[in-house]
Order: C-alpha cells, then sequence, then structure tokens
C-alpha cells in the first residue's frame, strides 16, 4: 500500500523536533551538528531570533492577501535587493524552482518584444541542477532528472561544464541566453572560476545575449560575499535566488535588470503566495543580517578555518577523503568510498552532511557556525572517517 506522503524521497531514519544556531535534536534526544542547514537554507541556523521575531510579528499581524494588492513588506525586500545587487527590479516566488521557471520565461520574452521571436533557445552545461519543473528538468537534460518525464520542453542545448568553445560553437541565431551556476551545488561543488564566469559575460555581451546566472544554493552570502558572482567583478542580467534568502522560509526571487526584465509586463506572469506578507518579513530581517560588510567577514574568516581544518582531515584519512572543493561555506569532500556511506557514517556519529554528485559530500552550514561549532564538526567528521576506515578493513 502506498504511504499517505508520496514516496518520492529516500529518507534517512531521522526525525528532528527542534533546532537552535547549527544544532538540531533528534525525537529520541540526541543532537546533531547540522553542516547541511535545510541544503544551504538555513543561512542564520535554526531559531534565529531575529528570524522569529520577524515571523511572529508579521503573524500576528497580517498573513496574506495576494498580489492583487500592495504589499509594504515585499516592498520593502525588492528595494533592499535592488540596494544590494546589480538589479533594477525583482519578482518574488516561493522556490529556486519557480524561479527557474520565471527566469526562463523572462529570456524569452525579452527576444520576442524585441522582434526576434526565434531566439527561445537556452544553453546550458552538464552536470547543473535548475529544480524539478518541466524546464528545469529540460535545463540540466541529465538522464537521472529527465528519464521518464517526457516529451521534455525544447528549447536547451547542453554544452560540457568549462567548455567555453562549446559554448561558442553552441551559439546560434537562435540563442536567447546563458544560464549557469557560479558553483554547481547537486553537481558535486564545482565552481567556475572567475575567468570563465567573464568570459561568458563577454560572450553573451558580443553576441547580445543574456546572462542568466542561478545562485539559488550559491548565493545570499554562502561564499562570504552577497552573491557569489561578485567574486569575480560580473553581474548578470537576469538571476535566481531561492533557499536562503528565506532562512527556512519558503522564498525565492528573480532579479533583474529594467532592459532584461522589459518584456515582462501586467499579466505576462504571476503568483499567488509569492512575495507575501509573512515570507518577506522574514526575508527582510535575513538581508538585514547577510547583507553588511561585518557579517560576511564573519563568513569568510570561518570559512577559512573550516577549509583549513578539511585539509588536515584529508591528510589523516587519505583512504576515506580525496579534496576539497568550493567557496566560502559551500564546500564539498570527495569521497573514496560510496559518498552516502560517509553521509550515513556521519548520521552514525551525529552529524549532517548532504549528498552531491560526482561522490561528493555537501557542507552547507548555516552562516552563523561559530569556531566551536567547527570543533565539534572536526571531531564528528573525523570519527566518521575512521568508522568508514574501519569498515574498509574489514570489507
Amino acid at each position: 500500500m502506498i504511504p499517505s506522503v508520496l514516496p518520492t524521497y529516500n529518507r534517512a531514519p531521522l526525525t528532528f523536533v527542534k533546532g537552535e544556531g547549527a544544532w538540531l535534536t533528534e525525537a529520541d534526544g540526541r543532537r546533531f551538528l547540522d553542516l547541511g542547514a535545510g541544503i544551504a537554507v538555513n543561512a542564520l541556523g535554526h531559531a534565529h531570533p531575529a528570524l522569529v521575531a520577524a515571523l511572529t510579528d508579521q503573524a500576528h499581524a497580517l498573513w496574506h492577501v495576494s498580489n492583487l494588492y500592495n504589499i509594504p513588506q515585499q516592498q520593502a525586500l525588492a528595494d533592499k535587493l535592488v540596494e544590494h545587487s546589480f538589479a533594477d527590479t525583482v519578482f518574488f516566488t516561493n522556490s529556486g524552482t519557480e524561479s527557474c521557471e520565471l527566469a526562463v520565461k523572462m529570456a524569452r520574452k525579452y527576444f520576442y518584444d524585441k522582434d526576434q521571436p526565434e531566439r527561445v533557445e537556452i544553453i546550458t552545461f552538464d552536470g547543473s541542477f535548475h529544480g524539478r519543473s518541466s524546464a528545469g528538468i529540460a535545463a540540466a537534460g541529465s538522464e537521472k532528472m529527465t528519464k521518464g518525464f517526457g516529451p521534455l520542453l525544447p528549447g536547451f542545448v547542453h554544452v560540457a561544464f568549462g567548455d567555453l568553445d562549446g559554448v561558442t560553437d553552441a551559439i546560434t541565431d537562435k540563442t536567447a541566453a546563458i544560464l549557469i551556476e557560479p558553483i554547481q551545488g547537486e553537481g558535486g561543488i564545482r565552481p567556475v572560476p572567475d575567468a570563465e564566469l567573464k568570459a561568458l559575460r563577454q560572450i553573451c555581451d558580443d553576441n547580445g545575449l543574456l546572462l542568466i546566472l542561478d545562485e539559488v544554493q550559491c548565493g545570499v552570502g554562502r561564499t562570504g560575499k552577497l552573491f557569489a558572482h561578485e567574486w569575480a567583478g560580473i553581474t548578470p542580467d537576469i538571476m535566481m535566488v531561492a533557499k536562503g534568502i528565506g532562512g527556512g522560509f519558503p522564498l525565492g526571487a528573480v532579479l533583474a535588470t529594467e532592459d532584461a526584465a522589459s518584456g515582462m509586463t501586467a499579466g505576462t506572469h504571476g503568483s499567488t503566495y509569492g512575495g507575501n506578507p509573512l515570507g518577506c518579513a522574514v526575508g527582510c530581517a535575513v538581508i538585514d543580517h547577510v547583507a553588511t560588510p561585518a557579517f560576511l567577514e564573519s563568513v569568510n574568516r570561518k570559512a577559512g578555518l573550516l577549509r583549513q581544518k578539511l585539509e588536515a582531515l584529508i591528510a589523516d584519512h587519505p583512504e576515506v577523503f580525496e579534496e576539497v572543493r568550493g567557496s566560502g561555506l559551500m564546500l564539498g569532500l570527495k569521497c573514496k568510498p560510496a559518498n552516502i556511506d560517509v553521509v550515513n557514517a556521519g548520521y552514525d556519529n551525529l552529524v549532517i552532511t548532504v549528498p552531491a554528485a560526482d561522490n561528493v559530500i555537501r557542507l552547507l552550514p548555516p552562516l552563523t557556525l561559530t569556531e566551536d561549532d567547527i570543533a565539534q564538526a572536526m571531531i564528528r567528521l573525523d570519527k566518521a572517517a575512521r568508522q568508514i576506515e574501519t569498515q574498509l578493513q574489514t570489507a
């Protein structure tokens, strides 16, 4: 008999009932160090006082009215995002997947309104992840994402990750945009080098294309800047954001320049829940904390310490780990044994990591992680690695 919850997840046998900072409490009382943060969502950790206050205050005032009316909290968050980014305008969604849908529509509508309706194709990259909607899986293109869900939405051209010549060769008179994650998350924590992001920006400029960045996982302070592309000194035309922007409340956004968004006039897109008072009140509190120089400096300092400790962990356990990769507090450990075995050993030793492609485990802790938390992380990851080594010896 099918469960009442559709069985699309391979869930770990864990039930968390309380969270505080970087820590989660299981129903049986065990305390886990959370290095996953809900897959890079809980940017300020669990039960952050400012987010609790923002949500509670707003809940006592007004939850939802729909986008038929002005929403002051939405306006306030849009103003903050415009102030702190390249963007001139923002549309609020409920998730990264919804942000992908709008980014695709926005790029195609842009060229339609420029009397170039044939320009509908978007160049994407192997190993990418842009959500699980029809557009998202078509953009990623991998068999894992698309098998059984055809016919796929047309209009996506896939290029090998890191292949700039392949990008140039893929451009035709039908090309509208290039879509890329500055750091592939699900794809195994694979950063795009700054020089390649700069080259993609130049390719777009030279060919009259739009550059769309997917910062759903790597944005909102995760890399030590508010948005990951800032390290490369470039700006996109359109950017997808979600996860950390809501600090645990379902919230996403599409940021765009005035030109890129010019086709999205009244009636061309909408959302019942997107940008509601509750979500945007929390989002304002998140941005007020994350978009400050002091906070971002703390992320960089802790990221440097964590990476140093992880390098030492690799040196101590060369049969378990190969390398550390990533940026800021978006890090990955490439494993030699199956990564899910390492994740499960972490559960046994009360530390949470997240699997990804390329046999990587992701470390996506709250940006509020403390030095004491980092010390505990190393103790628990070391125990997990020792457990794996014992298993390898007895296999």
